[in-house]
């Protein structure tokens, strides 16, 4: 037999050729890809049959250290492996440098979702043996044995799997697969360690994606769902069984053999508990890498996978919770799934979890809670959960810091948990971090989150505590912060001390305001101060001081500069109208006819409209400004116009601004009286005309005797049809019975003095008027600008 095989030794001819090297990815080790060429020789030598292999070679280098010599071990790796040629021995030593300084992660697999430390959620049963690849054929006819047997060729399959050097080998061994399957689908209630078992060796091909289709072709994926639904359900019994025998040792306590019987099924549920949890940890492994797929993940939600995953929420192991929470927060970013956990009240589970000391369950679980907070019904829920003293506390802690500050802006959009925030520690953490920015930029979600929280008067007096307002306002001047700015606008919206707190800070203010300034800036400067409302402010003398008034002129022309500034210049006017002395300044430098020219570029602006309309409502106050108004603009005509103009408050305050100019202009009124007696007799008609046949008889207009509500009287006595209805309020008590004004309401009136019925302030002698309308520009909570800032779905 030897003489034969040297006889055929003669015609073979083996060759290696192509030898390349490469580090190996996740190891310290060096690949040798090589090519083998087999030639069959015939027997004058010439070739008869050629074959060619690529083949790999790792050479695993243990003693590798940041202290080896690598040009030392370079030549012992040429040296020892006869394919790596000499001539290679410098790059040889480069590659082993690269290795030596390369950064070792414990990441040896391609996973989503599952942190590093959870590669192998489960170390398998213990075994004296050690797997070989070359065994492979052993071990899967151990799957056809006794469940022992199974157990143990599962374990060893794998302790392979968990190399990922040897996946790509396996999978050539289908047989491998069908035979863990079967085992799996046949025998999977008969032993939790045989069914965890193999789960894990389908999850170790599961953490990449180029297998997944492997392990759908078995329906792995489907038969985990089972299994965790069976193993759920064998819980609720286990719980029940424990709660009865509990019950009964309570209700006996006398009896030692209730005792005993209770502790040893609590030990027994103990063990039982922590199989059970294993098993369902590597099965929700496997399926959080398989729901990569989206379709697939479409099945799980199909089977209810939300509410098993929430239903798990109540255990207590936080490496199976860890898991639970990375599924959970994988599937929120779908509306139908965020609306599954509405439904099953995940939020109340959560909860439970923050804070913890597991610091990468923490982290997990407050971004899965930031991807629910966009939903405003789950937002409430958070709230009345208990969140929002739970994620203000942990802004102290620096690692989870700018997650908590995303949830609680999202929380502080809505307006009913504003004032909430002044019972936590959160404002006072929030002003620390404000202020300890320096000059350096500030992080966008502490600004936005403070922005929104100075929109509510209790946290506005936590702000300005101390020096709040002083080292806001210090910073926003020296930095044109816009953003500070805007925080600082919100602070002075509110009445009481707060805002007389803006006195000092007024003249900063003012110098703000020139061309040379951003215009951004300018713009929250210019709100800022048309919020303060004080009576002990001298507004003449800031707007001579700081020259105010030709840059407020310049800039009412349409098109001088963007909208918004332009508003915030108009609302900046009627603040100061509010002083007869700046009312009378500003009427002098020609505003009035600026005014109107606006108003008619920017009629079909609602707000615009509004604005400017309260400025003439201001200044028909002032002797000085009423003449300008009423009798050399045609103010009172645009005022006609828009009296029955479609928004509400645009009405309300060209209504009022219309019955003092018909107060003191005779003909003025009597067009105005004129104007609405047509309005209202045209809606008159309208109604009646457009009035059902059958319903000519209904006595709305009639009494049962067919007199008319009205008796007698003509329709022009009555005076509601001469004044609005909120013009009506207003004077509530001065009007008489016949639509007249008391001769004591109207000598008053002309000295410039009223009674406790009028409008007339006593301290300031001018006019109160009502309040400001609101101004949809600027900062409004929840606004979008704010929105996007680290908030998409994580």
């Amino acid at each position: 037999m030897d003489s034969l095989q040297a006889a055929d030794a003669r015609y073979l001819k083996r060759r290696v050729k192509g030898c390349t090297l490469e580090v190996h990815p996740t190891e310290r080790a060096l690949v040798v890809q090589y090519e083998v060429e087999a030639t069959v020789l015939g027997e004058l030598g010439n070739p008869m049959i050629g074959e060619r292999k690529e083949c790999q070679k790792i050479i695993r280098l243990k003693s590798l250290n940041a202290h080896t010599d690598t040009s030392s071990l370079a030549r012992k790796v040429v040296e020892e492996c006869r394919l790596i040629h000499s001539s290679k021995l410098h790059e040889v030593e480069q590659l082993l440098f690269y290795l030596q300084n390369r950064k070792q992660s414990n990441d040896i697999q391609e996973k989503k979702c599952i942190p590093s430390g959870d590669f192998t959620p489960y170390t398998g049963v213990e075994l004296d043996e050690v797997a070989c690849i070359n065994s492979i054929d052993e071990y899967v006819d151990l799957l056809y044995e006794d469940i022992r047997e199974k157990i143990r060729g599962a374990t060893l399959i794998f302790q392979l799997a968990r190399n990922p050097d040897n996946l790509e080998e396996l999978t050539q061994k289908e047989v491998t697969f069908g035979a863990l399957a079967r085992v799996l689908r046949e025998d999977w209630k008969q032993s939790v360690d045989l069914a965890t078992t193999i789960i894990s060796v389908f999850f170790c091909f599961s953490s990449f994606s180029q297998f997944h289709g492997l392990v759908s072709n078995f329906k792995i994926g489907a038969l985990c769902m089972n299994i965790i639904e069976h193993e759920l359900k064998r819980y609720d019994l286990w719980q029940d069984e424990l709660q009865k025998k509990k019950n009964a040792y309570e209700e006996f306590p006398e009896n030692p053999n209730l005792k005993k019987e209770h502790e040893k099924s609590f030990r027994k549920y103990q063990s039982l508990l922590t199989k059970q949890e294993q098993l369902l940890r590597v099965a929700l492994c496997l399926l959080l890498n398989l729901a990569e797929d989206t379709r697939t993940e479409l099945k799980m939600r199909n089977k209810n996978i939300v509410h098993t995953l929430v239903k798990i929420l109540d255990r207590e192991d936080e490496e199976l919770l860890l898991v639970v929470v990375s599924f959970l927060k994988k599937l929120s970013i779908f509306l139908e799934n965020k609306n599954d956990m509405a439904e099953t009240l995940a939020v109340e589970k959560l909860a439970r979890l923050v804070p913890c000391d597991h610091q990468e369950l923490l982290s997990t679980n407050l971004r899965l809670l930031l991807n629910l907070s966009f939903d405003t019904t789950l937002r409430s829920q958070m709230v009345q959960a208990g969140l929002l003293p739970k994620v203000s506390s942990l802004l102290a802690d620096e690692a989870q810091r700018q997650i908590s500050m995303c949830i609680l802006y999202h929380i502080s959009m809505d307006d009913r948990f504003k004032s909430m925030f002044a019972d936590t520690d959160c404002i006072p953490q929030l002003m620390k971090m404000v202020f300890d920015c320096g000059e350096e930029t500030m992080d966008v979600e502490l600004i936005s989150l403070c922005i929104n929280l100075a929109a509510n008067k209790s946290n506005t007096k936590l702000i300005c505590e101390g020096n709040g307002l002083k080292m806001l306002m210090k910073r926003a001047v020296k930095l044109k912060d816009v953003l500070v700015m805007k925080m600082i606008r919100n602070l002075s919206q509110h009445n009481g001390h707060t805002k007389s707190l803006f006195l000092d800070h007024v003249g900063d203010l003012a110098a703000q305001i020139s061309e040379e300034e951003p215009e951004e800036f300018v713009i929250e400067c210019l709100g800022t101060l048309a919020n303060l409302t004080i009576t002990d402010l001298d507004w003449a003398l800031v707007l001579k001081e700081y020259n105010l008034v030709p840059y407020l002129n310049d800039r009412l022309k349409p098109g001088s500069a963007e909208d918004d500034l332009i508003l915030e210049v108009v609302i900046m006017i009627g603040t100061v109208s509010m002083d007869d002395s700046c009312a009378a300044m500003l009427a002098k430098s020609g505003l009035v006819p600026a005014l109107i020219e606006l108003l008619n570029a920017r009629q079909e602006d609602d707000e615009f409209v509004c604005q400017i309309v309260y400025v003439f409502y201001q200044m028909v106050f002032h002797k000085a400004t009423r003449d300008v108004i009423v009798k050399d603009t045609l103010a009172p005509a645009y005022l006609i116009d828009l009296m029955h103009d479609n928004n509400a408050e645009i009405r309300k305050v060209c209504n009022n601004t219309l019955d003092i100019i018909a107060d003191f202009d005779e003909e003025w009124g009597k067009k105005i009286q004129n104007e609405k007696f047509r309005w209202y007799n045209c809606r008159w008609l309208e109604m009646v005309e457009n009035r059902p046949l059958e319903e000519a008889r209904e006595p709305f207009l009639y009494g049962e005797d067919g007199d008319s509500f009205i008796g007698d009287r003509d329709f022009l006595e009555r005076p509601d049809l001469f004044y609005s209805g909120a013009a009506e309020e207003e004077i509530d008590g001065i009007i008489s019975a016949d639509g007249a004004f008391s001769p004591e309401f109207y000598t008053g009136f002309q000295d410039g003095e009223l009674g406790p019925t009028g409008y007339m302030s006593s301290l300031s002698e001018q006019f109160v008027p009502v309040d400001r309308p609101l101004s949809a520009y600027g900062f409004r909570a929840g606004e979008e600008f704010f929105y996007n800032c680290n908030a998409a779905p994580r």
